[in-house]
């Protein structure tokens, strides 16, 4: 063989031998390659391969997040179903990968506790149009703090949305106005969640006692009475019950008709200072349930003073008490 042809040959061998991959490597030269070698590789390593991201995704084999969400292209494939590339699936704000890695939500779903606050607006945004459009720019609220897998996440009986875009509560908060009843209640009863005398409650009424084997009302022990009125007018819609007792000296019979004699003398100073009779019932119960000790009774007069007594209790006309 002469020196030329031996040359020629040798060159020949040479060019058919197969080169690496360039550096970097590139996607033109990924789609130079045969489908058999694209399905064998994966150059990204996200799990999807070359063959598949290229010609069914539409994904970039050389990036394993190709919308740069958090989740990889095989992650939004192949686990989740959000779309590899866009960022916000649902477009309600969220990255995909916030959803699934920092707040546990539905990428698939803008509003995962269907409460009717987006989970953007939830954890970030008070504005809907701040959170659908990342170029917004109206005024900044801040945001609700609220718990995007929980409806109602103060457990009040309101969902987040109705507290917020509804009846101005605070969605963290059962007891807005801080009077006892849940913002819940207070709606179901009609009242303001927002003011704190709303509804106007009365959680006791004072206790007047009377001097032995009497029924006539003392100086002291009027105004007592007269604070309670005070406090019937306030809040109209309560009734009051009067229960009065006498101590434990003499005859149960002579005690149960002084009791209610006791008793009509706290139903006669309501209705003279203006509490409807219809606001008032009243029993004469007798001797108080509990005697007194030996400590309390009376040194002038047999008997005990504490036992001698009139009770006012308030009744409740809501259906609900105030929790403290």
């Amino acid at each position: 063989m002469g020196v030329l042809a031996a040359a020629l040959l040798f060159q020949a061998c040479r060019t058919s031998e197969p080169e690496g991959d360039p550096d970097p490597l590139t996607l033109e030269f990924l789609m130079s390659l045969s489908d058999e070698e694209l399905m064998e590789r994966d150059s990204d390593g996200d799990g999807l391969s070359d063959y598949d991201e290229i010609y069914v995704y539409g994904t970039d084999p050389l990036n394993p997040d190709t919308d740069g969400d958090g989740l990889t292209d095989y992650e939004e494939v192949m686990i989740y179903g959000t779309d590899p590339l866009n960022p916000d699936t649902d477009g309600d704000g969220l990255s995909d990968g916030d959803e699934v890695n920092v707040y546990g939500t539905d990428p698939l779903d803008p509003d995962t506790d269907g409460d009717g606050l987006t989970d953007c607006q939830e954890v970030l945004h008070t504005n809907r149009a701040e959170c659908e459009d990342p170029n917004f720019d109206g005024p900044y609220d801040g945001g609700y703090g609220t718990d995007p897998l929980d409806p109602d996440t103060d457990g009040d009986g309101l969902t987040d949305y109705d507290e917020v875009m509804v009846h101005g509560t605070d969605p963290l908060n059962p007891d807005t106005d801080g009077d006892g009843f849940t913002d819940g209640q207070e709606i179901e009863m009609g009242t303001d969640p927002l003011d704190p005398n709303d509804p106007p409650f009365i959680r006791e009424l004072h206790t007047i006692n009377f001097n032995f084997d009497r029924s006539d009302i003392r100086s002291g022990d009027a105004q007592r009475l007269a604070e309670n009125v005070e406090r019937l007018q306030r809040a109209e819609a309560f009734r009051v019950r009067v229960d009065a007792y006498t101590d434990h000296v003499g005859g149960d019979q002579y005690n149960l008709r002084l009791s209610l004699r006791r008793a009509n003398s706290v139903v006669d100073f309501y209705k003279n200072n203006g509490i409807a009779e219809d606001r008032i019932e009243y029993r004469g119960l007798g001797k108080a349930p509990v005697p007194c000790t030996e400590a309390q009774r009376d040194r002038d007069t047999p008997g005990c003073e504490r036992n001698r007594r009139a009770e006012s209790h308030p009744l409740n006309p809501y259906p609900f008490s105030p929790r403290n």
